[in-house]
This record gives structure tokens, C-alpha cells and sequence, in this order.
């Protein structure tokens, strides 16, 4: 058993070839392919001029500046939680030292980063399908997306250790690709490059005539930003930020390179993306191809991190238990299939509900704003606890906020035209997680502990009277308990009500979660020599929970200590020196009829076992316990006993 915390990211500012490319190829999926959909974004229907396009890409400019590489590539990443990014782990950096409220801002950006999840894939492959329209006009482009989601979808299971290989080399490709392409139209205009003046996003916004209602277009080049630092641990920050700058290069070569067509058809309204204007004719069918499969890239690198971010907020119990599966040996790789299907039937829906990418860009921008809003409540927090200079912190803070409140402004103008359904996913997706949070805070408040010390004498003689059946070799009960002075009240009586419960060995493991992301400790209290114990697992918020396994391995460890006897002590089975058995007892509480509730705790605690009860896998699955060995006890969880209740006596 590891004793010590462990952090599978090495060196985090390490560069390497192979971790160039990996970051490449994971990274930088969702905003690698915005060039398919930032500009016809902003311009729509609107006629084409110098001020709209110009304006235009001086916006794009300088919010790739601020907000992708100041706030995520300079500041963000620094915030690594032993190794690790994401919205959870910074949250995990940060509790100890302001107490619950930060959980406000964690939940409400881990929601609408799922919600991303349900809208990147179908924004990002039908921008590449509906290139065919160039060759067949009339092509009907859902039934191509939807069969390419499913495809994507079914996939997950299997992982994706083998195709992986090939995501570096692809991206690598793709960055290549737009940004040849991107220098190429851009040779016949660079004049379009003084809109890396800052002057010009003034220009868009003061002249050209609801210019700042089209910023809700214009953010939509920097949605992806978020991954930068939730990959970190794949990836490594050095490789990270070097890579940034060949990808950011590619980047602005592309959307120059569509500025410079645009502004040289001045009139015209768009029938189709500037992105594949720009590409010559006889490569046009390789840049679809291309496109095609960097978007379903993207798409995949999104879904891997929507498993890693559900897998994440249920080790912080903001999430109900499901089954984890891993499919592959590849890090960090996880599978979690209600997930999967759940986010396949919210891409189709989304297709089917919006039909072409020109429509899904409300809810795609809204949703990534108010991820990156609550970010930057969090990342303030932790440059605070930084002991960064507090003017500073100030100062970073209003700007991005400010620039974050003007894109959410101005997206919101979209709100009936689709944003709606972002908001929605993401109010759903937000009450899921406080629900389930607040109804096991409810359960915690509501166990009742009794003291250990004397209930141990009382198992030393359970544990050596014969005259008893023996239950089990081994009697094995996970308890909330955090000290071995004190025990649930609950598993008092399931070992000595009706029939006890006699065992050699009486076991009370506690699990709990680290802040950490891959600690492994356990350590282990000896309540009675040789009949009972008190074992606390200490594991990382990225570790499967396998506690038969993890169990197994401390009585190996304790039996090679010679402080603990594995063998039964039953006479027949102790002559041949044979093991004895484990057994492990859950104690599942639900909602006693003899409760009366107000209107709050009713809402919160039957919310939260109908979540339990239909969704939530089992504790036995949870915990990573084999079922012939598991006995599961209901315990009625009573709140709150009616009063005034009188019965009058008939003679």
C-alpha cells in the first residue's frame, strides 16, 4: 500500500517532444477549431465592411490575449493541485481557507462546463460537415452529425489508448494546416494586420452599429480556454504553455487569413464559412476531411473531460455515485457510462433542435461564460491565499470580469434564440449537485454516533462466545465515523439486535477523501488485540474507491506484521490453517414514513433519495466491493417525529 501522497504528473514544467504533441492533440480540440465558426458567428447576415471585419479581428485578438493567455497560460495554470487542473481541483485548493461559500462558485462552473460538453461536439462537427455544402448545396447535414456523435459516443467504452496515439499528430496537422492557409490569404491583404492595434475593438464597438451586442460571436474564439488548465495533469504546464505559442500562432494566422478574404469582397453577406473560402479549390475536399476529424477530436477530448469532471465532483460528494469503468492503462483515462449515453441523447437533441452550427452559438457562448465567471471568483480566492499583492489581484480580477460580464451581456441578447437551453441544462445540472450535497450533509447531521471505547468490551465477548453461530471470520462495517472514539449508533444494534453478529475479527473502516488528487495512505488503530480495529483510507479524489481490494491489502500487510491472524479461528477450518472469511455489512438509510418535514428539508431529502434510489449506483459498487460478500441492511432515517399527536382510548 502507498504511505505517502503521489503525483502521476512528474515535472509539471518538463517540455518534451512527446508531451508537445500529446498537449497538442488534447488540448487544444474545442479552440483549435473555432476558426470553422468564430466569424460567421459574428457576422451572420450582416452585409460585409472594413469596420465590421477588421473590428472584428482586432476583438478576436486581444480576447485570445487576455483571456486565454493571461488569465489560463500565465496565471491559472500555476494553480496546479499537485500536478492537477481543472474547476474542482482549484475549488480543492482553496476550501480550507474560506470556509463553504466557495462551493457556490465551484458548482455553478462545473455545471455549465458540462452543459459545454452537451453543445461543443454538435457545434464542432456540423461547422466541418456543412463544408459539403460547397459541392452539394442542398445536402441535408444532421443525419452525417448525428451518425458521426453516435459513432464517438459508442466508442467511449473502449477507450481510447489506440486512436489516441494519433490525436498529437492530427492536431499537429490541423494547427499546421489553418495557419499555411491562414499566412497564404493573408499575403494578398496584410494590411488587415493593424487590427492587433487595440484602437480598432473601440472602433467595432462605438461605430459600427450594434457592435457590442456581436461580442457574443467574437468569444466564441476563445471557448476551449478552460481545458488549458483542467489537462494539466496530462499534459504538464511547460508543455502546456509551449506549445501555446505555436498553436496561438496558427491561430491568429487563420483568422487574419479569413479578415483578409473578407475585406476583400467587401458587399457581400455569407453563404458560407470564410474558413473554407480561403482554402484552394483543389485541397478543399482534404481541408473537410481534416476538419472533420479535428473537430471529432475535440469532441472526444471534451467528453474524457466531462467523465474526469463527474468522477471529481462525486469523490466531493456533489455528485451521485456511479459505476466508473477504466477501460484502458492510459492515465488518468476513465469511462462512466450513464454519463456517456446521457451526454449522446443531449448532442442529438441538440442537432435536432438547432439543425445547422450558425444556430448553436448562443447557447455554446453563454454556457462557457459563466464557467469562466466563476473561474475567476475561484482564481482570485487562491492568488489571495497566494499572498499575492492584494491591488493586483484587485486589478487582474476587474478585468476579467469585466471582460467576461460584456461577453455574457452580450449573449444574452441570444437568450430566446437558443441561449436558453445552456441556461437550462446548466440550472439542472446546478440543482442535481446542491441537492445531493446538501441531502448528505442532512444524513451526516442526522447519524447518530455512540462512544467506541465501551461497545469494544462488548465485542471481545461476542467475539469469544461459542455458544453463538458464527457470522463471519471477518465482519467488516464502513463507518462516516473520522475517530475511532466514536461509532454510528446504527451498527451498534445491526451487531447485537435479534440475532448477533459474532466474527473473530470486527473491522470499522472509514474512507476519506483527500485534496489530493492521487493520495493512497491508510492508517490503522487497534481497538482490541486481535478483535477489533479501526482502519482510515486516505484516497485521492481521482481514486476508484476499491475498498475489497484496498482492504486485502492492509490484512496482508498486518498479517506480515504478525498483528493481526488472518486464519479462521474455527476448530475444524484452524487445523488446516485455513482463511477465514469477509464479510462487509452496509448500512442504507432511507426516509422513514415517521417524519414531519417543512417544506425545505421535505424538497432537499426526497430529492435526494429519488436521486439515490433511480440514478445513484449502489454503495457496494461504489465502494468497489464484490456482492458475495456484501450484506445490505435498510436504516429508516427519521428527521424530524410528528408532535400533538394524541389517540383517544374507546372503552
Amino acid at each position: 500500500m502507498v504511505s505517502a501522497d503521489k503525483s502521476h504528473s512528474g515535472n509539471l514544467n518538463t517540455i518534451s517532444f512527446t508531451g508537445l504533441l500529446v498537449a497538442i492533440g488534447i488540448v487544444y480540440g474545442d479552440i483549435g477549431t473555432s476558426p470553422l465558426y468564430t466569424f460567421p458567428a459574428v457576422i451572420g447576415s450582416k452585409t460585409v465592411n472594413e469596420v465590421l471585419v477588421i473590428g472584428a479581428l482586432s476583438s478576436i485578438f486581444w480576447t485570445l490575449m487576455f483571456q486565454t493567455t493571461l488569465k489560463y497560460v500565465i496565471i491559472t495554470l500555476n494553480a496546479d493541485n499537485h500536478g492537477e487542473g481543472g474547476i474542482f481541483s482549484l475549488y480543492t485548493l482553496i476550501r480550507r481557507y474560506f470556509g463553504k461559500w466557495m462551493l457556490v462558485p465551484a458548482i455553478i462552473g462545473g455545471s455549465f462546463l458540462l452543459a459545454d460538453g452537451i453543445i461543443t461536439p454538435p457545434i464542432s462537427v456540423s461547422s466541418a460537415i456543412e463544408g459539403l455544402r460547397i459541392y452539394f448545396p442542398e445536402i441535408n447535414t444532421i443525419p452525417i452529425v448525428i451518425a458521426i456523435l453516435v459513432a464517438l459516443f459508442i466508442a467511449q467504452q473502449f477507450g481510447t489508448q489506440v486512436i489516441g496515439r494519433f490525436f498529437g499528430p492530427v492536431m499537429g496537422l490541423w494547427f499546421t494546416f489553418i495557419g499555411i492557409i491562414g499566412a497564404m490569404a493573408l499575403s494578398h491583404n496584410p494590411a488587415v494586420l493593424k487590427a492587433l492595434n487595440p484602437v480598432y475593438v473601440y472602433r467595432f464597438l462605438a461605430e459600427y452599429p450594434g457592435g457590442f451586442w456581436l461580442l457574443g460571436g467574437v468569444f466564441l474564439c476563445t471557448t476551449g480556454a478552460e481545458a488549458l488548465y483542467s489537462d494539466m495533469g496530462h499534459c504538464g504546464r511547460g508543455n502546456i504553455r509551449a506549445s501555446w505559442i505555436y498553436v496561438k500562432i496558427c491561430l491568429i494566422l487563420s483568422y487574419a487569413g479569413q479578415a483578409a478574404w473578407l475585406t476583400a469582397n467587401p458587399g457581400i453577406t455569407l453563404d458560407r464559412s470564410p474558413f473554407y473560402s480561403i482554402v484552394p479549390p483543389v485541397i478543399l475536399p482534404l481541408a473537410i476531411g481534416i476538419a472533420t476529424l479535428a473537430t471529432i477530436i475535440a469532441s472526444q477530448a471534451l467528453i474524457s473531460g466531462s467523465f474526469t469532471l463527474v468522477g471529481e465532483a462525486m469523490r466531493l460528494s456533489l455528485w451521485f455515485r456511479q459505476r466508473i469503468v477504466y477501460p484502458t492503462d492510459f492515465k488518468g483515462q476513465l469511462y462512466i457510462p450513464q454519463v456517456n449515453w446521457l451526454l449522446m441523447i443531449g448532442c442529438i437533441g441538440v442537432v435536432l433542435y438547432f439543425k445547422e452550427s450558425k444556430y448553436m452559438e448562443a447557447a455554446f457562448g453563454l454556457a462557457v461564460t459563466l464557467t469562466m465567471m466563476m473561474s475567476t471568483v475561484l482564481i482570485a480566492a487562491w492568488l489571495y491565499t497566494r499572498r499575492v499583492n492584494k491591488i493586483l489581484i484587485f486589478l487582474l480580477t476587474a478585468l476579467f470580469l469585466t471582460i467576461e460580464t460584456t461577453f455574457l451581456t452580450a449573449n444574452l441578447v441570444k437568450f430566446e434564440e437558443g441561449g436558453w437551453i445552456s441556461i437550462l441544462i446548466g440550472s439542472v445540472l446546478i440543482g442535481v449537485m446542491y441537492l445531493w450535497h446538501k441531502g448528505r450533509e442532512y444524513r451526516r447531521k442526522l447519524t447518530e454516533f455512540e462512544p467506541l471505547a465501551p461497545f469494544v468490551k462488548t465485542l471481545i465477548e461476542l467475539s469469544n462466545d461459542k455458544t453463538l453461530p458464527q457470522f463471519a471470520t471477518h465482519l467488516i462495517y464502513l463507518t462516516a465515523s473520522e475517530t475511532s472514539k466514536r461509532i454510528e449508533k446504527e451498527t451498534v444494534h445491526s451487531i447485537l439486535q435479534r440475532t448477533p453478529k459474532r466474527a473473530d475479527v470486527y473491522w470499522f473502516i472509514h474512507v476519506q477523501t483527500a485534496d489530493s488528487p492521487f493520495a493512497m495512505r491508510y492508517k490503522v488503530e487497534q481497538l482490541a488485540k486481535e478483535d477489533a480495529y479501526f482502519i482510515k483510507f486516505t484516497l485521492g479524489f481521482r481514486i476508484e474507491p476499491r475498498i475489497n481490494y484496498f482492504f486485502e491489502l492492509v490484512l496482508n500487510d498486518l498479517e506480515k506484521n504478525k498483528e493481526v491472524e488472518r486464519t479462521s479461528r474455527h476448530p475444524a477450518l484452524q487445523k488446516y490453517n485455513i482463511e477465514g472469511d469477509l464479510r462487509f455489512v452496509l448500512l442504507r438509510s432511507f426516509l422513514s414514513y415517521e417524519n414531519d418535514l417543512n417544506f425545505r428539508q421535505n424538497l432537499i431529502l426526497r430529492a435526494y433519495y429519488f436521486l439515490r434510489r433511480w440514478f445513484s449506483s449502489s454503495e457496494d459498487e461504489a465502494y468497489g466491493l464484490d456482492a458475495s460478500n456484501v450484506i445490505v441492511e435498510r436504516v429508516p432515517m427519521v428527521v424530524s417525529t410528528p408532535e400533538n399527536i394524541q389517540f383517544i382510548r374507546e372503552p
